[in-house]
C-alpha cells in the first residue's frame, strides 16, 4: 500500500459515515465504496487507481472549482460528506523526503442539517437541524416528555420546545427538519424504534451520552460564554439535553469556526395549530402529494420578494397561530398595506434589492 493510500484509509476510518472528499491537486477524489456510491449518485465515470489486497481500487473524482455543485447533489440525495483538504503545499512534503505525503485533514463535515453555502440552500426554506431528547415519566400523568431543539446555522436561529408523545409527530412535521438527531437507544425500542427509522436518511443516530442532561447546562453556558444557562430562561431537562446535543453536533461538523447562533429561545406550549403529517400532506401546504412545490398552497400564495420573508411565510403556514390577538395583529398589518398601494410597492421594491441579510451575516461570521 502506498503512503498516500495509508493516509486515506486512516482519515476514512475516522469518518466512516461520510463520503470522503480527499483533495489531490485540483480534484477531490473518492475511493473504494465511496467512489462507487458517488459515481452512481452523480452520474460520473468510475475508474480505478492501484490495488488493495490484490483487488483494483475503485476511484472517481470531481474538480475543486465545481465541488459545491456536486456536494449539493449528494446532500439532496441524503448523503453526508467529509471534506479533506491539503494542509500544506506539495513542495513542503517533498522537502521532507521522497515518500512523504502531503498533510491532509478534514476541514468540514457537510450534512443536510448543517449547510451554510447559498448554492446548497433553498432561499425560501429554513434549514433546520433538530435534536430530540426524552425524559422518562416526566409528565403529570406519568408519560414521557420530549425536548426539542432546532437550529438553522445559516441564519443563527435556535429554538426549543417541550412536547408529549401524542404531539411529537406533529411537532416534528411542523419544524420539517433537514436532519434529525436522536439517541441510538431510541432505535432499539420496538415500535418507537420503527417510528424513528421512518425518517430514513434524515435521521442521524448519536451516542446516548451526547444527550446527557446533567452536563447540558454547562455546555450551553460555555458555548455562549455566559456564567450559567439560566440566563437564557427556564428550560426543562429534556430541552437542555436536546439543545446540548444539537450544539455538540454543530461543533463537530463546523470545524472551521463557531457559527454565530442566537441564544436558545423557548416556544410557547400553546398558540400554534398542530397538523399531523398525513393531514399536512393531503392539504398540500408546502408540497403536493408528488413532492413538488409547484401546485402547493405555499406556491399559490407566496408573493414575497426576500428569502427571509418566504421562510417566515412558510413557518406561519406550517404552524398557524391559534391566538386571536396575534391573528388580529397580522390581519391589521395586511389591511394597512392593502390600503396604501404606493407605500406597499415602494417597500417591496426596496426589499427586493436587499440580500438575504440573516444568511449573509452568518456567512461573514464563519469567514
Amino acid at each position: 500500500m502506498t503512503p498516500m493510500m495509508e493516509q486515506y484509509l486512516e482519515i476514512k476510518a475516522a469518518n466512516p459515515d461520510s463520503l470522503l472528499f480527499y483533495r489531490m491537486g485540483d480534484f477531490y477524489e473518492l475511493f473504494f465504496g465511496d467512489a462507487e456510491i458517488a459515481a452512481k449518485a452523480l452520474g460520473i465515470a468510475l475508474t480505478k487507481r492501484g490495488k488493495h489486497l490484490g483487488n483494483d481500487i475503485p476511484m472517481c473524482g470531481v474538480p475543486i472549482h465545481a465541488a459545491e455543485e456536486y456536494l449539493n447533489r449528494l446532500i439532496a440525495k441524503g448523503h453526508r460528506v467529509a471534506v479533506c483538504d491539503q494542509m500544506e503545499d506539495p513542495a513542503e512534503a517533498k522537502r521532507r523526503g521522497g515518500k512523504s505525503v502531503v498533510r491532509r485533514a478534514v476541514i468540514r463535515l457537510v450534512t443536510p442539517g448543517t449547510l451554510t453555502e447559498d448554492l446548497l440552500l433553498e432561499s425560501g426554506r429554513s434549514n433546520y437541524l433538530l435534536a430530540v431528547a426524552r425524559s422518562r415519566g416526566a409528565a403529570a400523568n406519568g408519560e414521557d416528555l420530549y425536548g426539542l431543539a432546532w437550529i438553522d446555522i445559516s441564519t443563527g436561529e435556535f429554538r426549543t420546545a417541550l412536547t408529549d408523545q401524542a404531539r411529537l409527530s406533529a411537532e416534528i412535521a411542523r419544524i420539517e427538519p433537514r436532519e434529525l438527531l436522536v439517541g441510538e437507544n431510541f432505535l432499539a425500542e420496538g415500535e418507537e424504534g420503527n417510528f424513528w427509522r421512518g425518517f430514513g436518511k434524515a435521521l442521524t443516530p448519536l451516542s446516548a451520552t451526547v444527550f446527557d442532561a446533567a452536563s447540558a447546562p454547562s455546555r450551553l453556558a460555555t458555548f455562549f460564554g455566559v456564567a450559567t444557562a439560566e440566563s437564557f430562561g427556564d428550560f426543562s431537562r429534556s430541552e437542555l439535553a436536546a439543545a446540548s446535543a444539537a450544539l455538540s453536533y454543530v461543533e463537530k461538523t463546523q470545524l472551521g469556526g463557531r457559527p454565530p447562533l442566537a441564544p436558545p429561545q423557548r416556544e410557547a406550549d400553546e398558540g400554534v395549530l398542530l397538523i399531523d403529517q398525513a393531514t399536512r400532506a393531503n392539504l398540500e401546504l408546502m408540497r403536493t402529494l408528488s413532492g413538488e412545490k409547484h401546485g402547493s398552497l405555499f406556491f399559490a400564495i407566496d408573493r414575497t420578494v426576500t428569502g427571509s420573508g418566504a421562510r417566515l411565510l412558510a413557518q406561519r403556514l406550517a404552524g398557524p397561530s391559534t391566538e386571536p390577538d396575534e391573528i388580529s395583529r397580522r390581519l391589521d398589518s395586511v389591511e394597512f398595506f392593502l390600503q396604501r398601494r404606493e407605500l406597499r410597492q415602494a417597500i417591496r421594491r426596496d426589499l427586493a434589492a436587499v440580500p438575504d441579510m440573516m444568511r449573509a451575516l452568518s456567512r461573514l461570521a464563519l469567514g
